[in-house]
C-alpha cells in the first residue's frame, strides 16, 4: 500500500469520503481524505486538502491543497451548505466547471 501524504487522525475532517478522479477521457471512483485546517504558527489562510487513495486508482500518491483567505473559506462553506440543503430537498443541481 502506498504511503499517505496526509496524516489521517482524529482531527481529520473527513477520513473516508467518496471521490472521483476525472481525466479528459475517463473517470475512476476512489476513497478520498478531505481536511480543512490552517497553519499552527501565524495562521493567515485556511487550507483545504484532498488526497485520493492511490491504491484505488492508477495515480501516483499525491495530495492537493488549496489555500483560501478566511472570506473564501466562508464563501465555500456557504456554498457547501446550500448544496447540502438542495440534496436534502431533492432539488436539481448544477455541475459547473466540468464542461457538462
Amino acid at each position: 500500500m502506498p504511503r499517505r501524504i496526509m496524516d489521517v487522525n482524529a482531527y481529520t475532517t473527513l477520513d473516508f469520503a467518496d471521490g472521483v478522479v476525472e481525466r479528459p477521457d475517463d473517470r475512476e471512483e476512489a476513497v478520498a481524505v478531505v481536511n480543512a485546517t490552517h497553519p499552527r504558527d501565524g495562521p493567515d489562510h485556511v487550507e483545504l486538502q484532498v488526497e485520493m487513495d492511490a491504491t484505488d486508482v492508477d495515480l501516483p500518491a499525491h495530495a492537493d491543497t488549496v489555500q483560501l483567505t478566511p472570506d473564501q473559506a466562508r464563501e465555500l462553506a456557504a456554498d457547501l451548505t446550500d448544496a447540502a440543503e438542495s440534496v436534502e430537498h431533492g432539488e436539481r443541481g448544477e455541475r459547473s466547471g466540468r464542461g457538462d
